[in-house]
């Protein structure tokens, strides 16, 4: 299985880069994986509605760009749908089962993604009600995928 975590902007906090590295590294054994930064918008705190969208179109464009047609696509939206670790676990199992080894998660910018990023999502996952930076996101993310490999090979992992 081919795992793709696209993200907007470049992580810069060092004990964020390290907790990544480390279930980057725990997933080699399960999956490939690979960490796609597109760049992010310049964006100040007091936007118009317009301007908004502009910035999420613009980001939306680069992430559409790192995805293949045969790819399924999951994006984390505050709006999805919640899953526990089992299920996210299932989810997984299923796709390899029916033939969607390529799989790119997509956690959007500071002011989330646009509406084609949304169109072309073939899943919309929500991990809580409250909302994350998204750089630590991308950490939650890869500790879940992880899980989700481990509940799948009966291995264990602290609950």
């Amino acid at each position: 299985m081919k795992i793709s975590i696209i993200t907007v902007g470049k992580l810069k906090e060092k004990y964020l880069k390290q907790g990544i590295a480390e279930y980057t590294k725990r997933l080699s054994a399960y999956a490939t994986i690979d960490l796609i930064e597109v760049p992010d918008e310049k964006a100040p705190e007091n936007l118009s509605e317009a301007d908004m969208q502009i910035v999420k179109q613009k980001e939306g464009e680069r992430i559409l760009s790192k995805i293949s047609p045969d790819t399924h696509v999951i994006t984390l939206e505050i709006k999805g749908k919640q899953l526990t670790s089992e299920e996210l676990a299932k989810q997984m199992d299923q796709l390899a089962t029916y033939g969607k080894s390529k799989i790119a998660f997509v956690i959007g910018g500071s002011l989330g993604l646009s509406e084609d990023v949304t169109k072309r999502s073939d899943f919309a996952l929500s991990f809580s009600k409250m909302t994350f930076p998204h750089q630590l996101m991308k950490l939650i993310l890869l500790e879940q995928v992880y899980r989700s490999f481990r509940i799948r090979k009966n291995e264990p992992y602290h609950k």
